[in-house]
């Protein structure tokens, strides 16, 4: 058994969980027969104050229904030059749906100055592709976008004419932290995408939150890209328990992340970045990094791939405090 930090995604579903999904009333969600996912989308809109929601099989899905919602072909959408949608979603936006992203480099607390996003904003001319949308993230590599900007977010839009889109994957995490409700922090938004397999711990499924006839429109989009899926309750069933008892755990996993982040602080040959919820960030600069995550595997810690001079590691409730200990420890000895 491996101590997994490489991501939130990796978590197993527990044996409440399970059981709950063995239960699950089902029928054929693409008929709209369901119950359990019926009520799944209906719980988590009303978490995130929208009218109606739709469960898909992932958060990639999920914010490519959202882009193609959003916007037509020749279209176009600002979002952030490291944001999951631009960057880690296969480019699905672009090659499905000819919309056009223009990508602008994040500030170092994640949000995107609006200064440089007003010059971004096409004007209204055929030489160009028609600015529609604009694309944050809640939380974004960690950290979370602060309160005031989402309020000056919603008037620059407004400004603008742009509708507004968030990947809120981990907005819960956000939430958690700062102790604002999930629903002011989505209330900006025309469209939110929630995930449900990462920090929350289900085994899969991403819900989109929008208005009805948004979410409708979505559907078509959902079906077009094969997540219409059948007698989905059972999967339904794992996002509706997360939701009822594994939001307000996620501190835990904050708490962890701050002690991981306290322990590393103190090696020598490792420089942590302060840390707001459950991501770690070392920069290995100044040790050998790929040989340090090569010696924490023969310890049975696995991190992410080692691609650079800074590595992520993320906790989830599949890690305990006890093993940030031994990881810190594991650490110690591998940066010697």
């Amino acid at each position: 058994m491996f101590i997994d930090l490489r991501s939130d995604t990796v978590t197993k579903p527990t044996p409440a969980i399970r059981e709950t999904m063995s239960r699950a009333e089902v029928g054929d969600d693409v008929m709209g027969d369901d119950p359990t996912v019926a009520r799944l989308e209906e719980l988590a809109a009303g978490m995130l104050g929208k009218e109606a929601g739709m469960f898909v099989p992932s958060g990639t899905q999920s914010n490519l229904c959202a882009l193609l919602t959003h916007c037509q072909r020749g279209d176009e959408y600002l979002v952030g030059q490291t944001a999951h949608t631009y960057l880690f979603e296969g480019g699905g936006a672009a090659i499905l749906g000819s919309i056009q992203p223009q990508p602008l480099a994040q500030d170092e607390d994640g949000t995107l100055a609006l200064d440089k996003l007003a010059a971004l904003v096409k004007p209204d001319d055929f030489h160009f592709a028609r600015t529609k949308l604009l694309c944050l993230e809640n939380t974004t590599w960690g950290k979370i976008l602060p309160r005031d900007y989402l309020n000056a977010v919603r008037s620059f839009a407004s400004d603008h004419q742009l509708s507004l889109h968030l990947d809120g994957a981990r907005l819960f995490n956000a939430s958690v932290a700062t102790g604002e409700s999930a629903i002011k922090l989505a209330g900006p938004f025309e469209s939110v995408s929630i995930c449900l397999s990462k920090g929350l711990g289900a085994p899969v499924g991403s819900v989109l939150l929008a208005s009805a006839d948004f979410i409708k429109e979505a559907k078509r989009w959902r079906k077009m890209l094969g997540g219409g899926m059948r007698q989905s309750g059972m999967l339904a069933a794992a996002g509706i328990f997360v939701l009822e008892n594994h939001i307000e755990r996620l501190a835990e996993d904050h708490e962890n992340a701050r002690k991981l982040c306290d322990g590393l602080a103190g090696i020598p040959g490792l420089k942590v970045d302060p840390v707001q919820t459950n991501m770690v960030f070392v920069d290995f600069a100044q040790v050998d990094g790929s040989q340090v995550s090569q010696t924490l595997e023969k310890k049975g810690i696995k991190i992410g791939g080692y691609t650079g001079a800074k590595q992520r590691l993320v906790t989830h409730l599949g890690i305990s405090s006890k093993d940030i200990d031994f990881v810190v420890d594991a650490f110690e000895e591998a940066c010697a």
